[in-house]
């Protein structure tokens, strides 16, 4: 059973990310603050999850915070100042957006930066562990998965409503069948060393 929160304060926000590890799209960041006496069987680590569990769950949450900020973080951004930075980056602007201020920020992972002097405990599998990251991470990844599905129609054959944009065998060969789009990490290696052609 995961416990609602980490610290004994009231208004202490969980967040999480989605995405880091994609080959295309952006990485999407949440920031969730639940009411105190917020209560669901179901809500956990959005990794454990069915995508249709996932998409219940997001109106419940949505609903039932005290208040709640999403972002997505874009490849361009992404490929100037790398995918942890972004990562950090996406979280700290879902933060800034909750109408509530925050009194404590728990993070799911092991690597955060201090955002406006607010205390805040980076939490390893904080998503399994604490309901208001677990709801964090479910927001993070419905909204990041329904923008795929939008750049998915403009580029079909990359398949992206499928595989997210992550390093699928079959997202690979397609990289390598129709080169890069504007929605591809330049900075990730796109395409592993036995692909390349030897002469």
């Amino acid at each position: 059973m995961l416990k609602l929160k980490y610290s004994e304060l009231e208004f202490e926000c969980g967040t999480d990310e989605a995405g880091r590890g994609c080959l295309a799209g952006p990485v999407t960041a949440a920031a969730v603050i639940l009411p105190l006496d917020f209560e669901n069987t179901t809500l956990n680590d959005s990794k454990q999850l069915s995508h249709k569990k996932r998409n219940l769950l997001r109106p419940i949450i949505e609903k039932n915070a005290v208040s709640f900020g999403v972002t997505h973080v874009f490849e361009e951004e992404i490929d100037t100042i790398n995918i942890l930075n972004a990562s950090i980056l996406a979280m700290h602007r879902s933060i800034e957006k909750l109408t509530i201020p925050t009194q404590f920020i728990s993070v799911d992972g092991n690597k955060f930066k201090p955002f406006k002097q607010i205390p805040h405990k980076a939490i390893v599998k904080g998503d399994g562990k604490y309901l208001n990251i677990a709801a964090a991470s479910v927001l993070a990844k419905t909204y990041r998965d329904a923008y795929m599905l939008k750049i998915h129609e403009e580029f079909p054959m990359y398949n992206w409503k499928q595989n997210k944009g992550y390093p699928t065998i079959e997202h690979r060969e397609a990289i390598k069948k129709y080169g890069i789009t504007k929605h591809h990490r330049k900075s990730f290696k796109l395409l592993p060393e036995q692909l390349t052609f030897e002469f």
